[in-house]
């Protein structure tokens, strides 16, 4: 497989409103992508889509060598691991973390399948391999929300998925939760059977150097996209945000973007 997606001139209508308007874009294999834009950029959508949520109002689009319209949809989502804070209010509160990990080998909310030690002790390695031994046998309910995260994380990873989505993964973390699951995200994209990593963020500092890609989207259109050292730079942002920025450097790989005017 050549290649992990394409978008060819895909766009998204619903009644009169265009919400993704000619999207033309390709994941190559071996490529992490992050998706940077602001509230109604269309970054959901796009989500949604991949995952065969949401089907094109026009144009082509291929995901994992399957092109919509040709190719089993549930079977296709099997090979894509999804983070976001939306399915943390599917999770039953009660269930142990090692359940919850383990349901992502079947892709439910819960396991109504018979299992084996094998598979137990699949799930629980896969949340040690991660650093979360300590949440072995915890109840979810009494997780923090960083800690939430590295459950679904481990979770996704449990299907073994061609494409690994993460989907505003620091959202409601503090910037000490924030970086130490950077850190983790990082990890699996060292590892040899890493998925394909596509990153979605509001904010530049969450762009991690393993992210050589990025797609810049604008109200549901692409406004530019290639290799972050060009993109993640005050002219190009500039442009996309269309108001005057200032960019910190946090390391030299990565910088946080603010609004100049309440930039010291």
């Amino acid at each position: 497989m050549s290649k992990i997606l394409e978008f060819n001139n895909v766009s998204v209508q619903r009644g009169k409103r265009q919400i993704l308007n000619e999207i033309t874009w390709k994941v190559e294999t071996g490529q992490n992508w992050a998706i940077l834009g602001l509230n109604g950029a269309g970054k959901t959508t796009l989500l949604k889509m991949i995952h065969g949520d949401l089907w094109p109002s026009e144009g082509t689009l291929e995901v994992l060598g399957g092109k919509f319209g040709e190719t089993n949809i549930p079977e296709l989502q099997t090979k894509i691991g999804w983070v976001s804070n939306a399915l943390q209010d599917d999770l039953h509160q009660a269930d142990v973390v090692d359940e919850i990990v383990l349901s992502g080998k079947f892709a439910s909310i819960g396991i109504y399948q018979d299992y084996s030690f094998e598979d137990m002790d699949e799930a629980q390695q896969t949340l040690i391999n991660l650093g979360g031994a300590k949440l072995l046998s915890k109840p979810y309910a009494v997780l923090s929300q960083g800690e939430r995260q590295l459950i679904l994380i481990a979770r996704a990873l449990m299907a073994n998925p061609k494409l690994l989505i993460l989907d505003e993964p620091c959202n409601g973390l503090d910037l000490f939760a924030r970086e130490e699951l950077l850190s983790k995200i990082n990890n699996i994209a060292k590892q040899p059977d890493s998925p394909a990593l596509l990153l979605v963020s509001h904010y530049t500092e969450e762009i991690l150097p393993l992210f050589k890609h990025v797609l810049l989207l604008r109200n549901g259109q692409v406004v530019d996209q290639g290799q972050r050292d060009r993109l993640l730079s005050k002219k190009v942002l500039s442009a996309f945000y269309q108001k005057p920025i200032s960019i910190q450097s946090i390391d030299p790989t990565r910088i946080a973007v603010y609004p100049q005017a309440v930039s010291k």
